[in-house]
């Protein structure tokens, strides 16, 4: 046997003369080189694949959270382990050196294994004494990683062992001691010492003192029955003081009351569901937010009386699109009055908001803001099959006005005109093609009714069709979530725009911004002292209220901001005599105030370089450059001689039943062909159910004729 031991002896010695030979000569020293260097790739790929797998499954542990654009997390969610976890990338000195001292004073010294305290365990279990900690750091963090705390098989701890030696050779000592205080469990859902210090005692890691230190750290061996929650918590942080040769103070020993976690959530990203993957950061401002929210509140408190339960903000940031604020409801912790039901996303009737889209292709048509409309008594055709006879909302006609006066005044007679003007299909075609809308009905269901109110809209995708005003004509699409440098778009409710895009002429949007700056020329209707007037001039409002005061409604703009403001019942409950001003202004007045004194408030002045002033019988008014005002100023005439009653009106007769027949001049009256008297106002009184043609004749000689119905009572 020994010879045999001898001959292997010489055969080992003679190779490695052999190649310590070949190394020394320079012909085969590359080849011993590159030999050697593949065996290292060899070894170290696989092992550099282990780590990457590994830190993959730690970034996998980390809570996917939300932020806003300022880093406040709005939404947390749990990791695989049902548990809340945010990274972190420092840990305080003081932590840090307490942490060490407890759990691996030989940190910095050992290569992911400690020798020394293995063989120790290895000892004191062969001998049946009870096995102390023998894993490091290093160890604790790839079982929290691999997720084998429950199972201590020898399988196990040998796996973590090469898992810490491979984690050891490409991760430095500072980047393993921040990720095993990230992961580790500290009870009640919560990983990571950040989070836990929040958790126990409401401030934050580097604010804790020696005696909070230690109550943390006496969780970490059980966390589920040894935090700082718990009554053995006090004992073992203590114990612990006193090996670690540090103070204990059990005044300083506060802690919050017991609870159960909630992590942060945003009541209106989660009813938008809007979410992230991995961790993103939004464009929202959650201060901005959370004051716009209180405003609301305090809105809605004050308006119960006239049955007032909800409201809505939307904020835009120009000109970027950005969505600074969504509010949808007042009280997102309230399951009263529908208050868990995002209203920021819920269509509702728009009422006179809807004006400013139909005065915008008024204008592209050729009318001005200085063209004539006669605001009186009209009858149009609707698509039930009734006709409309559209009313001012004070009941006032006002006659021969400028269309300026018609839409600072929010006169609803005016703009049917308008829209009649511009004919309902190429309307429909501009909103639903060019806009990008979707409708909740037909739009032919509309037809004349959109310029009363009857349009159904979500104040968020309001926000976004509004935004071409301040915007130039340009439709861009929104951005919601951030992404590095970059933003990424969303989709609102009711609009498919995906890209940006020229939709209207900056000369038209211009006009109508200046229309809605205009603040003197509404005092008609909003009076001189108004929530509509702000603390600067460089904006442009325009109110709206729905058919029975169901909706309340303030929209403006200056060129850095958006805010649209709604007011109302989710359960389409009317308000009391709320009309857009009173409602929703008000609100709107504060929303716009808070913003103009935020950084978001940039000072910019509105834009109205395509607007030139126009003097008309010694008064100035406006229009686009290098209007020809014979051209554009009476594009809405209206020669009829007879104003009332209307073609196809249908009178019941009675006993006394008179018909006024009115005139804008004094003209010879005709019913059936015999003259029943001269005048601007004469009377026919039936005597039979018929039909009757009756015409009015001028002095000019020209003439006008309309049909009525008179029919029996049933």
């Amino acid at each position: 046997m020994k010879k045999h031991f001898t001959q292997h002896l010489h055969r080992a010695r003679r190779v490695l003369t052999t190649c310590a030979r070949k190394i020394r000569d320079r012909r085969y020293r590359p080849y011993v080189v590159g030999g050697i260097a593949l065996s290292v790739l060899v070894t170290l790929i696989p092992l550099h694949l282990m780590e990457q797998r590994l830190l993959s499954r730690y970034h996998a542990l980390e809570s996917v959270t939300i932020e806003d654009r300022n880093g406040v997390v709005l939404i947390e969610l749990p990791n695989q382990n049902g548990a809340y976890g945010i990274y972190t990338d420092t840990i305080p000195p003081r932590v840090q050196e307490l942490l060490l001292h407890k759990e691996d004073r030989y940190f910095y010294l050992h290569p992911g294994i400690n020798p020394f305290s293995i063989v120790r365990a290895t000892v004191q279990y062969l001998t049946g004494h009870r096995v102390g900690g023998a894993s490091t750091i290093t160890q604790q963090l790839v079982k929290n990683i691999l997720g084998t705390g429950q199972d201590r098989s020898i399988g196990n701890k040998l796996m973590e062992m090469v898992y810490a030696l491979d984690l050891e050779l490409f991760t430095s000592k500072e980047e393993i001691l921040i990720m095993y205080a990230n992961t580790v469990y500290m009870g009640n859902q919560i990983e990571g010492l950040h989070g836990a210090s929040e958790l126990y005692f409401d401030t934050k890691l580097e604010h804790l003192d020696d005696t909070k230190i230690m109550m943390l750290l006496a969780t970490l061996s059980s966390p589920s029955t040894r935090n700082p929650w718990r009554d053995d918590n006090a004992t073992a942080s203590r114990n612990l003081a006193h090996r670690l040769g540090v103070i204990f103070d059990p005044k300083e020993a506060l802690v919050t009351q017991a609870h159960t976690y909630v992590p942060p959530r945003s009541f209106e990203l989660s009813s938008m569901h809007q979410s992230c993957v991995v961790s993103c950061r939004t464009t929202l401002d959650a201060d901005l937010t959370n004051r716009l929210r209180t405003i609301l509140d305090q809105h809605v408190q004050l308006g119960w009386g006239v049955g007032a339960r909800s409201g809505a903000i939307v904020v835009l940031k120009l000109p970027e699109n950005e969505v600074l604020a969504v509010v949808g409801t007042p009280d997102t912790e309230s399951y009263e009055s529908g208050q868990q039901i995002n209203m920021a996303i819920q269509p509702r009737p728009i009422g006179s908001t809807a004006k400013p889209f139909i005065y915008l292709e008024g204008f592209a048509k050729g009318l001005r803001p200085y063209t004539l409309v006669n605001d009186r008594e009209y009858k149009f055709p609707i698509g039930n099959g009734f006709p409309l006879y559209p009313k001012n909302y004070d009941g006032t006609y006002r006659g021969w006005i400028t269309l300026h006066t018609a839409l600072s005044n929010s006169l609803n007679v005016p703009t049917v005109k308008v829209l009649q003007y511009v004919g309902l299909p190429t309307f429909y075609t501009f909103l639903e093609h060019t806009l990008g809308f979707t409708p909740l009905q037909d739009l032919d269901t509309y037809r004349y009714g959109i310029a009363l109110g009857a349009l159904e809209m979500d104040p968020l995708t309001l926000a976004h069709l509004l935004s071409i005003f301040p915007q130039e004509g340009v439709l861009a699409p929104l951005h919601l979530f951030l992404s590095g440098t970059t933003t990424t778009t969303i989709a609102t409710p009711m609009s498919r725009t995906t890209s940006t895009k020229m939709v209207a002429d900056p000369a038209f949007t211009e006009l109508v911004t200046k229309v809605l700056n205009d603040r003197l020329t509404g005092v008609q209707q909003f009076g001189l002292a108004s929530s509509l007037n702000l603390s600067q001039s460089n904006y442009a409002v325009k109110t709206g209220t729905s058919q029975d005061y169901h909706d309340s409604w303030t929209v403006g703009y200056t060129p850095d901001f958006l805010v649209v403001v709604w007011f109302g019942n989710p359960d389409n409950t009317p308000l009391q005599h709320v009309t857009g001003q009173s409602g929703a202004g008000s609100i709107w007045h504060d929303a716009m105030e808070l913003l103009m004194n935020t950084d978001y408030n940039k000072h910019t002045p509105l834009n109205f370089s395509h607007v030139e002033d126009v003097t008309i019988n010694n008064s100035i008014d406006f229009g686009s450059q290098g209007d020809v005002v014979t051209e554009h100023q009476h594009l809405l005439p209206d020669d009829t001689l007879i104003t009332s009653p209307q073609d196809g009106d249908t009178f019941l007769q009675e006993a006394h039943t008179n018909i006024p027949l009115v005139s804008p001049e004094s003209v010879s009256w005709y019913v059936n062909g015999a003259l029943i008297g001269t005048g601007s106002r004469v009377t026919f009184s039936p005597t039979t159910a018929n039909d009757y043609t009756i015409k009015a004749v001028s002095t000019r000689g020209t003439s006008t004729h309309i049909l009525v119905h008179i029919i029996a009572r049933p």
